[in-house]
C-alpha cells in the first residue's frame, strides 16, 4: 500500500512510534560503542510517495564501505541519540533538520562490530537538495515504505556459526544485511501496527569485524 507524503502519513507514524515501548539495551550492553542512526522520511522520487533515505557506503571508508545503511555513525561524547543522528545526517547528506524534525526512536541494536546503534525516526519535508559527501557515501536511495511492506522483502536463514537467524532485506536484486534489514524490518512492522523486536537478529559473518 502506498503511503502518500503528506501530514496523514506522518501523523500516522508519529502515533505509532509514541505507542511504542522501546527496549533501551544500553545497560546491558557495557562496552560497545554508542551510534545513531536515522530513519528519514522523504519524499520518494515517485514524487508524492514517502519513502526511507538509504545510503550505499563509499569503498574508501576503513570499516564497513560498500555496504548499505541509513545516514549515521557514532555519538560523539555528550551527545544523544538524536543529537548524533541529526548531526551526521547533515555531514553525510547535507540535509540539516532539527529535533522538531524527530518523531522518535526505535530499539537499539548491538552490532557484532561493537557499536549499539540507536535507530532515529525522522520526517524530512524538504529533501530535494541532498548534497552527498563523497568521502563517505557512495550512492543515496529513496526506498518506498510500499517496498519495504512487501511480504516478500526480509527473508531468514541459518547460518553455522551462530544460532541466531540471520536476517536479509531484498532491494531490487540486492541483499542487504543486519543491522541494516533489522532497522529497516522493525520500522516496517511498526508502520503494519505490529512490536517485533531485533536485537537478536543476526548479522552476516563478514560484518562481524
Amino acid at each position: 500500500m502506498m503511503l502518500p507524503f503528506n501530514a496523514a502519513t506522518r501523523n500516522m507514524i508519529e502515533t505509532r512510534v509514541a505507542a511504542f515501548t522501546r527496549v533501551d539495551e544500553g545497560p546491558q550492553a557495557s562496552g560497545l560503542k554508542r551510534a545513531a542512526v536515522g530513519l528519514v522520511m522523504a519524499e520518494a522520487e515517485n514524487a508524492g510517495e514517502t519513502s526511507l533515505l538509504l545510503t550505499l557506503r563509499a569503498s574508501s571508508l576503513r570499516a564497513h564501505s560498500n555496504q548499505w545503511a541509513p545516514p549515521g555513525g557514532r555519538c560523539d561524547p555528550g551527545e544523544t541519540p538524536s543529537e548524533a543522528a541529526l548531526r551526521e545526517l547533515h555531514e553525510e547528506l547535507g540535509l540539516q533538520l532539527t529535533q522538531d524534525d524527530v518523531i522518535g526512536i526505535l530499539d537499539d541494536y548491538p552490532t557484532r562490530s561493537g557499536y549499539l546503534i540507536t535507530p532515529v525516526v525522522m520526517w524530512a519535508q524538504d529533501s530535494a537538495r541532498l548534497a552527498p559527501n563523497p568521502d563517505e557515501v557512495a550512492s543515496v536511495h529513496r526506498i518506498a515504505l510500499s517496498e519495504i511492506a512487501r511480504p516478500q522483502a526480509f527473508n531468514f536463514i541459518a547460518i553455522p556459526e551462530s544460532d541466531r537467524r540471520v536476517i536479509r532485506y531484498s532491494h531490487f536484486g540486492h541483499m542487504i544485511h543486519a543491522p541494516t534489514a533489522a532497522l529497516i524490518y522493525q520500522f516496517s512492522e511498526l508502520l503494519a501496527g505490529r512490536t517485533t523486536r531485533v536485537a537478536e537478529l543476526e548479522q552476516p559473518v563478514f560484518a562481524w569485524k
